[in-house]
């Protein structure tokens, strides 16, 4: 349960980075108070995965998935570049996260 909570936190550290592009500064409202929810999720349920985790492991993974996924969000939605070079880096990412995982 611990895995999938963390694996959750992540998906919401994503929402709230890619929701930052939207706030504009934070001078739109509705983009803020989701962005702002969409980071106390996470962090919420990061806590509760830290009770059974290791915080190494999981702080690591959890700010892996919200890498790999913002940065695929940012392609995907806001036309971020597409290089040989990210895409390598975000499998090193994916290789870390599942590593880690299967060290735990």
């Amino acid at each position: 349960m611990a895995w999938f909570l963390l694996f959750l936190a992540g998906l919401f550290e994503c929402g709230w980075a890619i929701g930052l592009k939207y706030t504009d500064g934070f001078t739109r409202p509705m983009p803020t108070v989701l962005t702002v929810i969409s980071m106390v999720i996470s962090i919420v349920l990061l806590g509760l995965a830290v009770k059974t985790l290791p915080i190494g492991t999981a702080y690591a993974v959890w700010t892996g998935i919200g890498t790999v996924g913002t940065v695929l969000l940012g392609i995907w939605l806001l036309g971020d570049p597409v290089t040989a070079a990210r895409l390598g880096c975000i499998a090193l990412i994916v290789a870390g996260i599942v590593g880690l995982k299967l060290t735990v």
